[in-house]
Order: C-alpha cells, then sequence, then structure tokens
C-alpha cells in the first residue's frame, strides 16, 4: 500500500522531479553539436513512472513533444514489456507510425531506472536532429509523398543492452544522415542527460523510500489532472465549433480543411475533428498522439498556463479524428511538417472557445514553423555543411495588450538562431534581419510582426529547401481585429532580379551571389481597431514598424498624426 504523503513532502519531491529534468535539459543544450538543439534549444526531457506515464517535463521544453514522449513509452512497454527492460538499457526510436514518435527528426531516448532489481521511472529526452536522411537535406522540405522519403525510420530498440552499446546499430544509424559527425555528438548529448537524470534521480532515492517516490507519482498526475477539470467546468456547457485551412501539401493540393466540434459537459470535454480532409500526399500529415498534444497545449494555455505538463492534462483533453484524416494519419503519410499543421489545430481550437472564453482568445499566430534549409560544401574546409532553421513570427493580440514580435508560437518555443551564429558556423550571409513592415493586423490590441531574412551562400552553390504556412492565407484577426501578413520565399539573383518560390519549394540551387528572402507571417490583430488606444498609436507611428498608409487606413486621423 502506498503511503499518503503531506504535502510539504509531495511539493519538495515534486520540485525535485523538476530539477532533474530541468538541469538535464540545460545539460543536453550545452553539450549538443548542432546549432538547433545548442543555440535554438530544439529538445525536450522527462521523467516517466514504470508504466510509461509522463510526470514531470522540463519547464522549457516543447508542447508539440509531450506527444512524442508518451508515443515513444506506450510503444517501448507494448513492444517489450515491463519483464524485459534490464537495467543498463537504453532505448531509442523516431518513427511516427510505430514508434510513437510524431516525426523522424525527433529523435526519442529512453533510459529505465532500476532499484533493487526492480523498475521504477524512466529518464526521457527528445532532440530535433539536423538531418536524418531521406531525400532532401535537413529532412524536412516539401515535395516527400510517404515517409520512406524523409529518413531513417527507427523503431523502438535498444541502443545500449544491459550496459553495452549496440556498435553495429549505432554504425548503421549514422550512416544514414548527412553529417554523421554533427549527429554522432547530438547522440552523445542525448545519453550524457539520461546518464545525468539517472544519477540524479538515484540520489532522490536514496532520501527518499520507492513507495514515497510513487506515492508522488500519483498525486502529481492525479492533482494535475483534478486542476484542468476545475477549469474545464468554468467553460459554459455547450458545443463549439470552428474550421480553418492549411495553405497547401506541396504536391498540389491546396485549401485543405480542418475542422472542429468542441463538446464541453461539466468537467468533461471532447474534441472532435470529424469532417477534416483526409491524409495528403504531401508532408504535412499528423498522427493522432500529436493532434492530442496540440489540443492539450491549448486548453492548457486558455484554462490555466501554470498547470505543469503531465498525463494529468493529456487525461482530460479527450480528442478524436477519423482514421486516414489529416490528423489522424496511418502509414505511409508523410509528417516531416507535421508541426505547421499542429499549429492550425491550436488556432481552430481558439477559435472554437473564442466565444466562451474571450478572455483567452488571440488572433492567430503566425501558424507556421516556417523552415529554412541551406545545405551545401564549405569551400574553405571541403567539408559538407547544413543549416536548418524555423524562424518565428508574430503572436496574436490578446484581450489586454499587443501580440509579440517575432516568436515562435504555440507548441514550439525555440529561440531565433543569432545572425552570429549563423555566419560563424556557416558559409552563408545574412544580409538582413529584421521585423516585416504592417505585418502586425491592426485592432484594438495589434498582432505581432514576421520576421524577415536575406541569406546567400559564400562563395559556392548551394541548395535551399523551405516549407511555410500562412503564405497563402492570412492569420485572421479576432472581435473585428484584422489579418496579419502573409509568409512568402523569394529567390534574388546576381542581378538583382527577384522570383517567387512556392510554398513549400524544394531543391532550390543559389549560385554564389545569390540569395533567399524568407519572411515568416504575422499576426491577427484583437478587437476592432477604432477602438486602439491613442497613445498606443503614437507609439506605432513613433516605433516604425508600420507605414503612414497602414496606420491611416486602420486608424484614420489619429494613425495619420492630425
Amino acid at each position: 500500500m502506498k503511503p499518503t504523503l503531506d504535502p510539504i513532502t509531495l511539493e519538495i519531491l515534486f520540485n525535485g522531479l523538476r530539477s532533474i529534468t530541468d538541469e538535464t535539459y540545460i545539460a543536453l543544450t550545452r553539450s549538443a553539436y548542432s546549432t538547433n538543439i545548442k543555440e535554438r534549444r530544439d529538445h525536450s526531457t522527462a521523467i516517466c513512472d514504470a508504466d510509461g506515464v509522463l510526470i514531470v517535463q522540463a519547464e522549457n521544453s516543447l508542447p508539440i513533444h509531450l506527444a512524442s514522449m508518451i508515443g515513444l513509452m506506450d510503444s517501448l512497454l507494448a513492444k517489450f514489456g515491463r519483464e524485459n527492460i534490464h537495467e543498463g538499457d537504453l532505448f531509442v526510436a523516431n518513427d511516427p507510425h510505430v514508434a510513437g514518435g510524431t516525426h523522424l527528426p525527433d529523435i526519442n531516448l529512453a533510459l529505465p531506472i532500476f532499484e533493487a532489481g526492480e523498475l521504477v521511472a524512466f529518464v526521457c529526452n527528445i532532440a530535433h536532429h539536423a538531418d536524418v536522411g531521406g531525400m532532401v537535406p535537413g529532412s524536412m522540405a516539401g515535395g516527400m509523398s510517404e515517409i520512406y522519403q524523409e529518413g531513417l525510420r527507427i523503431p523502438v530498440v535498444r541502443l545500449f543492452r544491459q550496459g553495452e552499446m549496440q556498435q553495429d546499430l549505432f554504425d548503421l544509424m549514422l550512416l544514414n544522415v548527412r553529417l554523421p559527425e554533427e549527429r554522432l555528438g547530438d547522440y552523445y548529448a542525448q545519453i550524457a542527460a539520461c546518464r545525468l537524470g539517472e544519477r540524479r534521480l538515484r540520489e532522490m532515492i536514496g532520501k527518499y523510500s520507492i513507495d514515497q517516490l510513487r506515492a508522488a507519482f500519483d498525486d502529481i498526475v492525479s492533482r494535475t489532472e483534478q486542476r484542468m477539470r476545475d477549469g474545464v467546468r468554468t467553460i459554459p456547457d455547450g458545443v463549439y465549433e470552428f474550421e480553418d485551412v492549411m495553405d497547401d501539401d506541396g504536391l498540389g493540393a491546396v485549401d485543405i480543411p480542418i475542422k472542429l466540434r468542441i463538446e464541453i459537459d461539466g468537467d468533461s470535454m471532447h474534441a472532435d475533428f470529424s469532417g477534416t480532409s483526409p491524409q495528403v500526399q504531401g508532408n504535412i500529415n499528423v498522427t493522432m498522439n500529436a493532434t492530442q498534444a496540440a489540443v492539450a497545449y491549448c486548453m492548457k494555455g486558455m484554462l490555466d498556463p501554470d498547470i505543469p505538463n503531465n498525463q494529468g492534462v493529456l487525461n482530460v483533453c479527450e480528442t478524436s479524428a477519423p482514421e486516414g484524416c489529416l490528423l489522424n494519419c496511418v502509414a505511409p503519410a508523410p509528417v516531416a511538417a507535421r508541426a505547421h499543421t499542429s499549429q492550425r489545430i491550436v488556432d481552430v481550437v481558439i477559435g472554437a472557445l473564442a466565444q466562451a472564453m474571450p478572455e483567452a482568445a488571440v488572433g492567430a499566430a503566425n501558424g507556421a514553423n516556417t523552415t529554412a534549409v541551406f545545405s551545401g560544401i564549405d569551400p574553405a574546409t571541403g567539408q559538407g555543411y547544413l543549416y536548418l532553421e524555423t524562424l518565428g513570427g508574430g503572436f496574436g493580440g490578446r484581450n489586454d495588450r499587443d501580440g509579440t514580435d517575432g516568436v515562435q508560437v504555440h507548441i514550439t518555443n525555440t529561440s531565433n538562431l543569432p545572425i552570429e551564429v549563423i555566419e560563424t558556423e556557416y558559409p552563408l550571409r545574412v544580409e538582413s534581419y529584421g521585423l516585416i513592415e504592417d505585418s502586425g493586423g491592426a485592432g484594438r490590441y495589434r498582432g505581432g510582426m514576421g520576421i524577415r531574412r536575406v541569406i546567400g551562400p559564400i562563395g559556392h552553390d548551394c541548395t535551399f529547401n523551405g516549407a511555410g504556412e500562412r503564405f497563402r492565407h492570412e492569420p485572421w484577426g479576432i472581435f473585428g481585429g484584422q489579418p496579419g501578413g502573409r509568409g512568402r520565399f523569394v529567390r534574388v539573383g546576381a542581378d538583382g532580379a527577384e522570383q517567387g518560390l512556392d510554398i513549400k519549394p524544394a531543391g532550390v540551387t543559389l549560385g554564389a551571389g545569390e540569395k533567399v528572402i524568407v519572411e515568416s507571417p504575422g499576426a491577427g490583430g484583437y478587437g476592432n481597431a477604432a477602438e486602439r488606444d491613442a497613445d498606443a498609436i503614437a507609439t506605432d507611428r513613433a516605433g516604425g514598424k508600420f507605414s503612414a498608409e497602414f496606420l491611416s487606413t486602420y486608424y484614420g486621423a489619429i494613425g495619420s498624426g492630425e
């Protein structure tokens, strides 16, 4: 029988577990090789109990990684069972269709923790590797029509078996990727973070009994679930609906619908995506675990942002989508650009609940993870390089403040890579970097602004691949707010001539002297522009972010300075 924990002991244990995940997160950041992890921090760490229940996720972890952590544990335990998991094992996986992942670049590790021969918990982490092979550098661009083209697929397998690395497996994983030395460094960073988590968790077990730790696991999840249910109870009972579209899938399909019906009944909710498009040929499909994670993130953010990220949140957010649809795809559906679609899931949840929760709703954010990948051979070293980044954009206007400019939004919280790092690590020149004029939708509170970068190779040819969303359809405003600006990719020739590129361009060759303009979307405003405070308009006018024409159009005489 598990002991009953007093509130103080529970809080000490909970914060101890959180400190472990936070420390391992920082360790992974500081020891990784690739800029996508060490600079942009596209990774997460967590602790799960012996049954694979997510207990604690690091504070800076990505909401979308919640899905991969839980998916990995479900797949691991279903495949091996607790009886076939041993001390010294370390499991690796990434596949969305057989291993609970959400796309192939996210590599999951899970290290079981034993005490006196008994399985107690798992220390887990996930990191987005800049390349995992496949038909395009970066493994993320449009044009891929099946999972086999997207890169190396790893089912749940042992990378270490009872303390011994499976070198043949590791060799196979490294052979199938570009820049294997960089991948090796990132793998070692993930392994080291797992080992650090193991040491810290053993230190905690040494201070408290296993029974106390298990009781804390149960209490953390149950209290989180109850807190979420208390939040759901504040929403008026009823049915709330909304729909939106994806721009395209990169292979011909356009205006791809996502439909949502949310039913609230007391402390229960059900998000039903019936009527959403069938899965598409292009790689914007989403697995069901990622769909549920996006819904859970949004409900948490609208109801109680301080709720911990664990299984208790997911237990409340009942989510369904027809099998084989865009949001519950089946093999061999490609999923590399699934983050774009996950962002749209968040938009439709906000749109559905806006009337019931106007103070929690926001204008549509940039709705994308604007992906830019430059790859080639560094003329100074003769070695290959690959620069991958997903750029931030605008965050939507809120009920009490303007949206934020140039940030990652919703299900991702990575950083924008500094120019100094790009130009130090890669043979690329960033000719300009700034916010896009007039890209924040007008409103009582304006939307945030998109980012503009102009990047080109120095003294060599390179390849550009990209993936965008909200390039065709603007991020909508809310309660009378205006839409934000659209994104775009533009190729600039050596003679300065501009050529618009597809929304999801693949295999674009750039010569020396050529460059690409990458513009991410802005965000929608909140409330009628006529209600904007005169002082705020004066700040807009003085700040130079908006043109005189824009201010005059939406704010009239006050906007023009008269």
